[in-house]
């Protein structure tokens, strides 16, 4: 067992129905699976340990929910080890796509094979490592040209705000995908020049990003997380073509109490107002991205 690898709290076992309808093909593009961990074992180099997120589990949100499809990301406590998430992606291969996490190291062959368990990109997470590779822009800018005859995109967790080489993501030949809205506390406000700056980049059409774990940037404790909304319509405002939407289910390492996913659900009615753009950013935009 990790030293200093806290328990996560498990998810709401119980989600609400929504009353909103999801659009036909909605996709949940962040989502991860755990355990059992007697099966897969977790990175001693992860931050957290979490409770056991089964397949089962994950598909029974996404019926509550009225998801078709999704895409498992690669979480930080396996590391470069995608066999977890690959087996549960083998279960649903026509709807269920991967992000996985390898090494600069990797080689042509192992690229190919994840291709073929469904992976469609790769995960660099610089802000809250575990056992995760890569550790600047500069490592994966030697990296990225690797990934490009499959096209594959990159997927970053990064405090976009707070990182003044961002700039490199234009500069890549491959796609850039950010999570979490940018990941930026709201306590910044929408006009912190970092993010501002961030726009100008999303606005130029090689980044896309995804509206997941409202929790990591709320200033509220519980829902509803309503001051999420002015990073939402800056974002949707910008390039709605370049959108994406997740539940980031189980929710690891959730910094607030627990919310339940069918309540935040609710909030894309504010997030993303209107059934043509809920269709555009929950259902076209990932199928264009991860190849349905």
């Amino acid at each position: 067992m990790a030293v200093d690898a806290p328990l996560c709290a498990p998810p709401d076992p119980n989600p609400k129905k929504p009353t909103l309808a999801a659009p036909a093909g909605t996709c949940d593009t962040h989502a991860h699976v755990f355990g059992p961990q007697s099966r897969y074992a977790y990175s001693p180099a992860r931050g957290y340990t979490p409770p056991d997120a089964p397949y089962e589990s994950y598909r029974a949100l996404h019926a509550v929910l009225g998801v078709e499809r999704g895409v498992l990301t690669q979480p930080s406590v396996y590391g470069t080890d995608n066999t977890a998430m690959l087996d549960a992606v083998a279960r649903d291969p026509k709807n269920l796509r991967a992000v996985a996490a390898v090494g600069a190291d990797v080689t042509d062959a192992e690229l190919e094979r994840l291709h073929a368990a469904g992976a469609r990109g790769i995960r660099v997470n610089l802000v809250d490592k575990g056992g995760m590779p890569f550790d600047s822009f500069a490592d994966v800018e030697k990296f990225a040209a690797r990934i490009v005859p499959m096209g594959w995109h990159i997927e970053y967790l990064v405090h976009v705000h707070d990182f003044p080489d961002l700039d490199v993501l234009g500069r890549l030949p491959a796609d850039s995908v950010i999570g979490h809205f940018g990941y930026m506390h709201l306590s910044n406000g929408v006009d912190h020049p970092g993010f501002r700056s961030f726009l100008r980049l999303f606005e130029k059409g090689r980044v896309w990003v995804k509206m997941t774990a409202p929790y990591r940037i709320t200033a509220r404790e519980t829902l509803p997380y309503d001051d999420v909304e002015p990073v939402a319509k800056a974002l949707r405002e910008a390039r709605p073509d370049r959108l994406l939407w997740g539940t980031d289910w189980p929710h690891p390492i959730c910094p607030k109490p627990m919310p339940n996913d069918g309540g935040m659900f609710e909030h894309l009615a504010e997030w993303l107002p209107g059934e043509a753009l809920r269709r555009q950013v929950m259902a076209e935009n990932p199928k264009a991205l991860y190849g349905f």
